[in-house]
């Protein structure tokens, strides 16, 4: 049997994508992961598609110095703006979030509507509609933004919060009288409000999150390769971070289930450089 063990190189605008990092970490407790949050530059979701895109790109960059086996876009506004491009330049396979969460919300909806809730930017590419469309052409997908949902989670706001409940009753009410077979958490924060979120799009539709579907895409992409780490003891997680390491910590771990221990701050100036190596 075949085996890689180098590392998984994982990239985020900041601290959500670690929900992805625990999915996979869950799944593959023998790999090593390095992340990168550009925690400097967050949030991605407002910015213009151009900007994403040049963002991840070098955030890519940057995690090509560990020399990794794959590399996951765990941040869905990068994933909807930036994947053809990166998969077109990288010399390593690249995994994003939307696909996986496109697959299983398709697989789940018996032909019926489709809700996605993301951030501005993701919900402007448009990049779940079509990616659901290339799947299950004619299916009708409902998208909602959810701006404010990434604060409260960030200032530590859980699913019972009444602060959370109020903007989940805002934000999906539109979307539980389409009533949904399924609505797509489609970005990495949401999770960590999952309850409220349910409860305010109804009982009906069954909440997907893209950061487990992401991973198990992951597993079977390594496995497909041969590309599995094969080690007498866990792997260890290594973090850099654009900006202030120890919110980075604090927050983070909420996001990881886990404390989190090795982070490292580069600055800007660190990782905006070179080209990104071209070919595959």
């Amino acid at each position: 049997m075949a085996i890689d063990n180098r590392c998984i190189g994982v990239f985020d605008s900041g601290i959500g994508g670690m929900t992805v990092v625990r999915a996979l970490r869950d799944r593959l407790p023998q790999e090593d992961v390095v992340y990168f949050g550009d925690t400097a530059r967050v949030p991605y979701g407002i910015k213009s598609l151009q900007a994403v895109t040049a963002f991840a790109r070098q955030d890519s960059e940057f995690l090509l110095r560990f020399d990794p086996k794959i590399i996951v876009v765990a941040c869905n506004t990068a994933s909807a703006a930036a994947l053809p491009e990166l998969e077109q330049r990288l010399e390593v396979p690249v995994c994003g979030v939307v696909k996986p969460g496109a697959l299983e919300a398709a697989r789940l909806s018996n032909g019926r509507p489709i809700g996605v809730i993301a951030t501005e930017a993701t919900v402007n590419s448009d990049a779940y509609r079509r990616a659901i469309h290339a799947l299950m052409p004619g299916v009708v997908v409902h998208q909602r933004a959810c701006p404010l949902f990434v604060g409260a989670v960030e200032e530590g706001r859980g699913p019972d919060d009444p602060i959370v409940a109020a903007l989940a009753a805002e934000y999906l009410a539109p979307l539980r009288r389409l009533n949904p077979a399924v609505v797509v958490l489609g970005c990495t924060h949401y999770p960590l409000i999952g309850a409220a979120i349910a409860r305010a799009v109804g009982p009906e539709s069954v909440l997907v999150d893209s950061a487990e579907q992401t991973a198990e895409g992951v597993v079977r992409l390594l496995a497909h390769r041969g590309a599995l780490a094969q080690r007498p003891s866990p792997g260890g997680l290594t973090c850099y971070v654009s900006d202030n390491p120890q919110r980075f910590r604090e927050i983070g771990q909420r996001f990881l289930g886990r404390p989190i221990v090795d982070v490292t701050c580069v600055s800007p100036e660190e990782f905006v450089g070179s080209e990104i190596p071209t070919g595959r």
